[in-house]
């Protein structure tokens, strides 16, 4: 009866063991073990140019879902990358379920040419191209190595970006929504909560093209979306500049984010979750008529009502060519934060608050 109870027990051992049991990772050639992370630099080349791709992956001590993050996808947008450099220490792959896909600098030329916006070494903009060509330039073979070896592996998508150079940011987390995906969304929505930013953008996709099965996505997380992925973004940081607290900010929300999806075996620690949020699901823009030099009287994280003075952009010889005025009321998302401009930028984002 003894050796019965015994065997009865080891038996039970070894099917919850099972159960719990995770398999190794497979990526980029690679077999990665359970509780273990593993650094990638992947090579891109086009011609004579190469780059490449710095890639962490976790890979968890327990079964659960795929994570995909990318920074960088923009080079001058720094807290997000150095967020990245971060998680490299604070994820840890022995309490870990599931698998976290960390993509550290998507656009390594325009980080190491300190290179706004665009990469310099094919002069596009990577997030303007995804689902991307392998047999495209550059930034193309980028976005599709993310796309066919981050995104398609994920159940679950975040894409962390900042200010630029030129950009007065406030801080936001967004996320993906669609009437036709409400399940897709709504995990969306629940996970930019978890993200812990004050303000929370609604990217309404109904009726957009970037969202259409025969067109391309453009964006990254649009991409990972568009595959019916819950997708999230953040914005966090300004004018191409490191702030410490945000770095802490966005790599907290992260870790915050892991805990709201179940992807930790921390079991006595739950994800925080904040009271309020401030919504916002319409934004407006004004783009320049000139080229000239902009003088900001607005700054991001202000509120504006419509009509009121946001700034006004002079010629190369101090004459006013425009004086500009708010159209709409509400919060200023983003505002041009540096002298140049030039005709088609972008002066001010405002978010609607009204509702």
């Amino acid at each position: 009866m003894k050796l019965q109870y015994i065997f009865t027990l080891l038996m039970l051992f070894s099917s919850v063991k099972c159960l719990f049991s995770q398999s190794s990772f497979p990526f980029y050639g690679a077999s990665i073990e359970p509780g273990t992370k593993q650094h990638f630099t992947i090579p891109i080349q086009e011609g004579t140019t190469t780059t490449s791709i710095p890639i962490t992956v976790f890979h968890g001590i327990e079964k659960g879902p795929v994570l995909g993050i990318t920074a960088g996808v923009h080079g001058y947008e720094y807290p997000p990358i150095l967020a990245g450099q971060r998680l490299i220490k604070s994820i840890n792959p022995k309490l870990l379920k599931g698998t976290v896909i960390l993509v550290q600098i998507a656009s390594l030329g325009s980080f190491t040419k300190r290179s706004p916006f665009t990469n310099p070494l094919d002069n596009k903009n990577l997030n303007r191209v995804f689902p991307g060509d392998a047999k495209g330039t550059i930034s193309e073979k980028i976005a599709d190595f993310i796309t066919t070896n981050v995104i398609a592996k994920s159940d679950f998508f975040l894409d962390a970006h900042a200010g630029d150079a030129p950009e007065d940011l406030t801080s936001y987390a967004a996320y993906y929504s669609n009437t036709s995906m409400p399940e897709v969304s709504e995990k969306g929505r629940a996970m930019a909560a978890s993200l812990l930013f004050d303000h929370i953008i609604v990217f309404k996709t109904d009726g957009k093209n970037y969202v259409k099965k025969d067109e391309s996505s453009l964006y990254c997380s649009a991409e990972a979306f568009k595959r019916g992925i819950p997708s999230v973004d953040i914005e966090c940081g300004k004018l191409g500049g490191v702030e410490e607290s945000l770095v802490n900010k966005i790599e907290k929300g992260v870790l915050n984010m892991l805990l709201y999806l179940n992807m930790t075996t921390i079991s006595l620690t739950k994800a925080e979750q904040k009271d309020a949020f401030l919504y916002i699901d319409q934004r407006y823009s004004e783009e320049s008529k000139h080229n000239g030099i902009f003088y900001p009287n607005k700054k991001s994280g202000d509120y504006v009502k419509k009509g009121m003075k946001i700034g006004e952009i002079t010629d190369y010889f101090g004459r006013t060519l425009e004086t500009i005025y708010a159209k709409h009321s509400g919060l200023i998302l983003l505002i041009l934060g540096t002298p140049p401009i030039n005709k088609g930028d972008t002066i001010v984002v405002i978010g609607d608050v009204s509702k």
